[in-house]
């Protein structure tokens, strides 16, 4: 089986006759009519009915015929990647992240970017999502990657993921990926926070509430490395995501563990200011973020799950 073979029995199959595809196709009408017989003997069916009008698709052949039409939209999709891939973009875009993102997915997208586009020069903004929001609103940003963003006419909002977060402890807490920990057992825990205008901090205490449970912050820090720092010194523990502590997991320097009843999560997202400004290099970084976040999610680093949104399931 291959892609002409494919390609025929689409072709055939509008035009009811083996003559008008060959004529489409420019092919000898034999070298067609061979290449539905091969194919018909491989798969061991009857994909068309021969009659003195033309040909007509069984419904076996119907079947078939659905899958060869999506491996030949694949393939065009194939192609147009690769087309995009070849054009090299110019210019800067800015782009604004929140504070834990830009710890792990700055570097990785500098590197994808001038891989393909040695070209393109990106400036990013770390700062939490109201300022992201209205730096778009005013033009000051390209593109920004933040968290659980409503919709507002004045901006595109394009779902990637939702990211579960973690119960973050020093060494001394041997906590385990491989062990739950009920958020109800936060209760008897100092913990290290945000201060309540914090996003994080809005979910940690939903997610208190729905526990049942009050909890107590030993300190308030709307900074992740001192955040970070506090826990790894001892003074409690705290709630984060995966990525940006991974390095500090796999070199013992703190632990970790999934937190059950419930599950303190957040919806990641790219925003754009408005369909009519996203620009080509905008949405190349937009995609490759999608991209990055895809390539963690499957790799175990980014704890959670894709939304499979059509959108953005390719290069923005």
């Amino acid at each position: 089986m291959d892609i002409q073979q494919l390609k025929t029995i689409i072709h055939v199959e509008e035009l009811g006759s083996l003559s008008k595809a060959a004529e489409r196709l420019n092919l000898a009408q034999p070298a067609l009519s061979r290449q539905i017989r091969l194919l018909e003997e491989e798969l061991g069916v009857h994909l068309f009915e021969r009659h003195g009008r033309g040909m007509v698709i069984t419904a076996v052949g119907e079947a078939v015929l659905g899958h060869a039409a999506t491996i030949m939209r694949e393939m065009d999709a194939i192609r147009s990647t690769t087309a995009a891939a070849k054009t090299t973009l110019s210019g800067k875009v800015e782009v604004g992240m929140t504070p834990t993102v830009s710890e792990f997915l700055i570097a990785p997208l500098m590197e994808r970017a001038k891989a393909l586009h040695p070209n393109l020069g990106l400036r990013f903004s770390s700062a939490f999502s109201g300022h992201l929001m209205d730096w778009l609103k005013r033009g000051e940003l390209d593109v920004a990657f933040s968290y659980d963003l409503e919709h507002q006419p004045s901006l595109v909002i394009k779902p990637v993921m939702v990211e579960n977060l973690l119960l973050i402890g020093p060494a001394s807490a041997k906590l385990s990926l491989d062990r739950t920990e009920p958020f109800s057992s936060l209760a008897a825990m100092p913990l290290v926070l945000p201060s309540p205008r914090h996003g994080l901090r809005r979910i940690v205490d939903e997610c208190a509430r729905k526990a049942g449970v009050q909890l107590t912050a030993a300190v308030e820090v709307d900074s992740f490395g001192a955040m970070l720092s506090l826990v790894k010194s001892g003074f409690g523990s705290t709630i984060l995501p995966l990525p940006p502590i991974y390095d500090h997991l796999s070199r013992g320097i703190v632990t970790a563990a999934p937190l059950i009843d419930p599950v303190p999560s957040r919806k990641l997202v790219v925003a754009f200011a408005s369909d009519a400004r996203i620009n080509a290099a905008a949405r190349y970084i937009g995609g490759s973020f999608v991209e990055i976040a895809r390539d963690l999610v499957n790799s175990g680093v980014w704890s959670g799950y894709m939304i499979d949104d059509p959108a953005i399931s390719k290069p923005l």
